[in-house]
């Protein structure tokens, strides 16, 4: 049997489908997952996923007119050629750029499972998972895939590299400033401010991110921090998350490889869908309206948390964990 997995959008979206790929793989000889191009390195990071097509993400950009036609005609000429018995489609209707299902019955995919969009706790039905991990299984399961025995259902990726040379010895914290959803990310200010008392509290800290935020890396570090900005690819990020105590962020991506890793998570975000937050691992979340907030000190864009807030997040996910 050969299987598709489909989750077009971004990077930690698609790390959330790994449990179900694994579900598919129990009884499918071939997984292939399509995803946007912001999401394939975390596809290549699935275990069982056996191969990756990228289709254009067209909510993301900024392709010509009529090249993204083109992309889709040539990805329906592959799925029929690869001739796939069955398919899940797990993208949110929020994010999908093409009508998905449409794509897959075109493709002549005898057997198609989506994932239930209602997203709105309120609306949600009687028995609704509540976090997008298991939303991905319910729809495995619904066309008879189910994980091994023994498997927890956990978030994972294939083993990553041993990463000392980048991050030197001992201990760390891992604060990533960037997200690829600017209203995410913490304002940089905010991040240095909590890099610096990080340190003099005696952690360690590495901090990551993209080829195109070596600017904002270096600026967080402050002379302070390991700077890895634009040193890591998917899979050495992976094992310096792995490595790492805690990681702060408010990005969706590292915060779900570091689910996939074990690494407890300090969340910097004013609004997070609780059906998309770091998942199976212990978590702080700050900036949200029943989170740890300072009367004083909190400036515009910080949603109301200070330095000192992610430095109590992360001694009290450390003292959870000794």
């Amino acid at each position: 049997m050969k299987a598709l997995v489909v989750r077009l959008g971004g990077f930690g979206g698609v790390l959330l489908t790994g449990p179900a790929v694994r579900a598919v793989a129990t009884r499918a000889g071939h997984v292939t997952v399509v995803c946007g191009a912001r999401g394939a390195p975390a596809a290549r990071l699935l275990p069982h996923a056996d191969d990756v097509l990228v289709a254009e993400d067209a909510r993301q950009g900024a392709d010509p007119p009529g090249e993204g036609e083109a992309d889709t005609d040539r990805l329906l000429r592959r799925l029929r050629e690869d001739s796939y018995d069955v398919a899940l489609d797990l993208t949110p209707s929020h994010r999908s750029p093409l009508p998905v299902e449409q794509l897959l019955r075109t493709a002549r995919v005898p057997r198609v499972g989506a994932v239930d969009h209602v997203d709105s706790p309120a609306r949600r039905p009687q028995g609704r998972p509540d976090h997008a991990a298991e939303a991905a299984l319910q729809t495995a399961a619904r066309l008879g895939f189910s994980l091994r025995d023994g498997d927890d259902g956990r978030l994972r990726v294939v083993p990553s590299p041993d990463t000392a040379g980048v991050t030197g010895n001992g201990p760390y914290v891992v604060v990533h400033p960037g997200a690829g959803t600017p209203n995410r990310a913490w304002d940089p200010d905010g991040c240095a401010e909590a890099v610096a008392l990080l340190a003099d509290a005696g952690h360690r800290v590495v901090v990551t991110g993209g080829p195109h935020e070596t600017t904002l890396t270096r600026y967080v570090s402050g002379g302070t921090a390991v700077d890895l900005g634009g040193r890591t690819d998917a899979r050495t990020l992976a094992g310096v998350v792995r490595a790492a105590d805690v990681v702060v962020t408010g990005s969706t991506a590292p915060a779900q490889l570091a689910a996939a890793t074990g690494t407890p998570v300090v969340s910097l975000r004013s609004r997070v869908d609780p059906r998309r937050g770091p998942y199976g691992v212990p978590g702080v979340l700050l900036g949200d309206e029943t989170g740890p907030r300072a009367e004083a000190g909190a400036r515009p864009g910080r949603n109301g948390v200070t330095a000192h807030d992610v430095l109590r997040g992360v001694q009290k996910l450390l003292q959870e964990g000794a």
